[in-house]
C-alpha cells in the first residue's frame, strides 16, 4: 500500500526550489517596475509547483515503464519499485497538470493576457514529452533545453508579465540566470545517473558529454548565474549585489563535482543545488524589489 510519505518522496521535493525561484525573481522584477501583485505571484507559484510535481510524477511513470529506473541511485521511484501502479502514478501526474492548468487559467483571467494560455499548454506538453511519448526529448539530450526555456525564461518572464504587463532587461537577465541554475539541477541529477542511463539507452546530455565535460558544464551553470544576477543586475538595482553572497556555496558545489563526486555523493549536491537556486531567487528578487 502506497503511503503519503511514498508520494512525497515520489514528488522529489529537492527539485521544488526550481519552481519557486523563477516566481521570486519575476516578482522582484515586477516590483522594480512598480507593479508587483502578491495575489498573482501566489497563483504563479502554484502553477510552477504543480508543474514541477507533475513533471516528477510523469518522469517516474515514463522511466518506470521503460525500465530505466530499475537500477539507480537516489530517492524512491514509485513505478520502478512497484510501490504504486503505473496507472496510478500517471494519474497523479495528470492531476498535478490539471491543478497547474486551473491556476494558470485564473492567473490569465486576472492579467487579461489570454494568449498566455497557449504558452501554458506548451509548458504542459513539454513537461509530459520530457520522458513521455514515443520520442521523449529527454532521452535525446535535450532535457536542459526544455528546462531552460520553461523553468527559466517562461517562468520568470511570465511571472513578471502577468503582474506588470511589460518586461525589463533585469527580468531577462534573471530569467537566463534562473534557467541556468535549473539546468544545473538537472545536470546534477543526470550526472549521478550516467552509468545506469547509458546502459539502458537514455542519452541525456550528461551521457552525451561524458562525465568530465558534464562536470565542467555543471560548474559553469552554478557559478555564472550568481555573477550574472549579482553583477549585471546591480546596474539596475545595487541591492542585487546581495546575490554575490551565494558565490561561496556555488564554488563549493562546483569544486565538489569537479573533484569527482559520484553516485550517492551527488545526492547532497542535488539538494544543495536546489537550495542555491532558491537562495538566488530570494536574494535577486529582494534585490530587484528594494
Amino acid at each position: 500500500m502506497t503511503t503519503a510519505s511514498d508520494w512525497v518522496q515520489g514528488a522529489r521535493p529537492r527539485t521544488l526550489p526550481a519552481a519557486a525561484a523563477p516566481v521570486l525573481v519575476g516578482t522582484g522584477a515586477a516590483a522594480q517596475l512598480g507593479e508587483a501583485n502578491l495575489g498573482r505571484a501566489a497563483l504563479a507559484l502554484g502553477v510552477a509547483l504543480a508543474l514541477q510535481v507533475g513533471v516528477n510524477y510523469a518522469n517516474d511513470y515514463s522511466d518506470g515503464i521503460r525500465g530505466t529506473d530499475v537500477d539507480r541511485v537516489g530517492p524512491l521511484r514509485l513505478t520502478a519499485s512497484g510501490t504504486a501502479s503505473p496507472g496510478t502514478v500517471k494519474g497523479a501526474a495528470f492531476a498535478a497538470f490539471g491543478v497547474a492548468a486551473l491556476l494558470g487559467l485564473a492567473l490569465v483571467a486576472l492579467s487579461g493576457q489570454w494568449w498566455l494560455l497557449a504558452v501554458g499548454a506548451l509548458a504542459i506538453a513539454a513537461a509530459w514529452g520530457y520522458t513521455g511519448g514515443k520520442r521523449p526529448y529527454g532521452y535525446r539530450g535535450l532535457g536542459e533545453v526544455g528546462v531552460f526555456v520553461f523553468f527559466g525564461l517562461v517562468a520568470v518572464l511570465g511571472t513578471t508579465y502577468t503582474q506588470a504587463d511589460e518586461l525589463s532587461w533585469p527580468a531577462w537577465v534573471g530569467a537566463v540566470a534562473v534557467g541556468m541554475l535549473a539546468c544545473a539541477l538537472l545536470m546534477a541529477n543526470n550526472l549521478r545517473d550516467v552509468p545506469t542511463d547509458a546502459l539502458v539507452g537514455k542519452r541525456t546530455l550528461a551521457v552525451r558529454l561524458g562525465e568530465r565535460r558534464s562536470r565542467q558544464v555543471y560548474a559553469a551553470l552554478v557559478v555564472l548565474p550568481v555573477l550574472l544576477g549579482g553583477v549585471v543586475c546591480a546596474f539596475a538595482s545595487p541591492w542585487a549585489l546581495l546575490v554575490l553572497l551565494l558565490l561561496a556555496p556555488a564554488v563549493v558545489l562546483a569544486v565538489t563535482v569537479l573533484l569527482g563526486a559520484r553516485g550517492k555523493a551527488l545526492v547532497p549536491v542535488l539538494a544543495g543545488t536546489g537550495m542555491l537556486e532558491l537562495g538566488f531567487g530570494v536574494l535577486l528578487g529582494l534585490g530587484l524589489a528594494l
